[in-house]
């Protein structure tokens, strides 16, 4: 079998390597010492769970020592330097397994998007043409892949909280308490159990609040014009109720791939995807393609592409998550007599309120231009057009993000000072500045990839949109977008990079009151292109222009630090 590296990952690959050469040869050298002096030091069979999961301080010291013997050099032989870089390789093992997260929910999206479009009559008047199909789609998948991503703020706080736990039980190294099998538990369990059962109750509330008010918020949504076009109001409807039923094992697979990640196990949730992806292909070719079942078909076949995903790797989660006899916990404790976890859901939501504050701000900007999309004339063209343009934009999007969570992985080596050791602190100046370095490796990186993935999407939409469809009016109304789509996801680069790694520095009332302001200049600005019947095209300029601004302020934000520290 033949193996495809995507572009974006290769691109990734290539400023890698252009941009960390200095920091691979310093990597080289220190892994080499390390080899040497773990040689010499090799742990008993006894120790070696203690050394799997190290403390962070020791780690630290032991870095500053490898730097040190390596022959970097530091302003006073009293101080602690920072550690080495991260090297390529893991930064490559981050990226991918996050990727793969990252990308499934929009895969699947993008992967109905072809198939109606492609499937459906073109031409043809009504609920049964292809415009009229993905004009409906469009709505429907920005209240899902928007839903979905509403929540994403619980994969963030598994992954952070879970390693906390990891680490914190190294530290302490003593005894956990016995699940009901008299077995010990692993660190971590607690949290493994609350997030998966806050998730679990999550996606029953969110699909019973879909499955309730579904049509009202989609007639509310794309508009009167919209709405009154045959069968797009229903066909759009529909694809909702169905998909709304697989929001519980979505919300749970989500949050078992993050803690999968924060255990360093990338291959589980790569299987995981690839189970979605076989059966969301396999069952869009047979319901859509055969069966001609049109919008209901595509919701069936990603309702059992995310089942299948989810119930794969379930007991593959509990194998390396959980000892042996405890359970994810999905059951409340008066039925399965449990003891309560030292994690409660109140800790998530604590952790989550700031990185939700963001992804509103993220998810109402889309609204409004496909609430302006659906007020132009032209339908549904138009519509289908900004939805074909919007799946790319998600589809891209992901490649970037991932750099976005690798700053704010790595970030907080640099930004969290270790404690003064045997007279020796550390320079708070040296460490601001390899944080400085490493936040520019990545805007590079970022930079690189996000010109790549932009020329490739706006290439599917210039010279190839019959991949996404057959209707020869979508076409006509499609090309148009592609250099401004391109504009925009090149500009995602710097505003993904720049963000997380405002996150990691804790920046998060800058970036709240950025969002704040940008999405409330973007609403009007939307209103006046729909009430002048402009071409859509306007709206995917006024979303260039609103990634600009951001990208301007987060840049501007690290510039007018650089060289500051904290104590300033």
């Amino acid at each position: 079998m033949t193996i495809r590296i995507p572009a974006p990952a290769i691109a990734f690959l290539l400023a890698l390597a252009t941009t960390g050469q200095s920091c691979a040869f310093a990597s080289h050298n220190i892994q080499t010492t390390t080899q040497t002096h773990r040689s010499l030091q090799r742990p008993t069979s006894s120790h070696r769970k203690s050394i799997d999961l190290q403390n962070i301080h020791k780690t630290r010291s032991s870095a500053a020592a490898l730097q040190l013997r390596a022959g970097a050099s530091s302003s006073d032989s009293n101080t602690i330097p920072p550690p080495p870089p991260a090297s390529n390789l893991s930064l490559l093992k981050f990226y991918f397994p996050c990727l793969a997260l990252w990308i499934s929910g929009p895969l699947l999206s993008l992967v109905d998007t072809s198939f109606i479009g492609l499937s459906a009559k073109a031409g043809a008047v009504g609920g049964a043409g292809s415009a009229a199909q993905l004009a409906a789609l469009g709505p429907a998948t920005t209240f899902i892949d928007g839903s979905l991503y509403l929540f994403a703020f619980l994969n963030v706080a598994t992954t952070n909280l879970y390693a906390s736990a990891l680490a914190k039980g190294a530290v302490e190294n003593t005894k956990n308490k016995s699940n009901k099998s008299g077995v010990e538990e692993k660190p971590g369990e607690g949290v493994v159990r609350t997030a998966a059962k806050t998730s679990l109750y999550s996606g029953i509330g969110l699909m019973l609040f879909l499955l309730a008010v579904a049509r009202p918020l989609i007639a509310l949504y794309i508009g009167p014009e919209a709405a009154a076009s045959p069968g797009l109001l229903d066909a759009a409807h529909e694809y909702v109720k169905i998909r709304a039923l697989s929001m519980p094992t979505s919300l749970l697979g989500g949050v078992l791939q993050s803690a999968l990640l924060g255990a360093k196990d990338s291959v589980t949730p790569l299987v995981s995807i690839l189970y979605s992806t076989i059966v969301n292909v396999s069952g869009d070719y047979l319901l859509v393609s055969k069966l001609h079942m049109g919008l209901k078909g595509a919701a069936i076949a990603t309702l059992c592409a995310q089942l299948a995903g989810t119930i794969a790797m379930i007991p593959a989660a509990r194998r390396k998550l959980l000892s042996k006899g405890s359970s994810l916990g999905l059951l409340p404790r008066w039925m399965t007599k449990r003891q309560p976890d030292e994690i409660s859901a109140r800790t998530f939501l604590k952790f989550a309120a700031p990185v939700l504050t963001l992804i509103l701000g993220k998810i109402s900007a889309f609204g409004f231009m496909t609430n302006a999309a659906a007020g132009l004339p032209g339908q549904p063209a138009t519509l289908a057009a900004h939805q074909i343009a919007l799946s790319l934009f998600f589809f891209a999007s992901p490649f970037l993000e991932v750099i976005s969570q690798i700053a704010q992985a790595f970030l907080p080596t640099y930004t969290v000072l270790p404690k003064e050791e045997r007279g020796r602190k550390a320079d708070v100046a040296e460490w601001h500045a390899a944080s400085e370095r490493f936040v520019f490796r990545l805007e590079k990186v970022g930079l690189g990839v996000g010109v790549l993935i932009a020329s490739v999407v706006g290439s599917i939409v210039a010279f190839a949109p019959g991949i996404v469809t057959k209707d020869a009016g979508v076409q006509a109304a499609a090309k148009p977008l592609a250099l401004i789509l391109a504009a925009g996801v090149s500009l995602t680069a710097p505003v993904a990079v720049s963000e997380g790694a405002l996150i990691a520095r804790k920046e998060l009332t800058y970036l709240a009151g950025v969002y704040f302001l940008s999405t409330a200049l973007l609403p009007p600005v939307l209103r006046r292109i729909r009430s002048g019947g402009g071409p859509v095209s306007q709206v995917w300029i006024c979303f260039a222009l609103f990634q600009l601004f951001r990208s301007t302020c987060f840049l501007g934000r690290i510039l007018a630090t650089r060289g500051k520290t904290d104590a300033e």
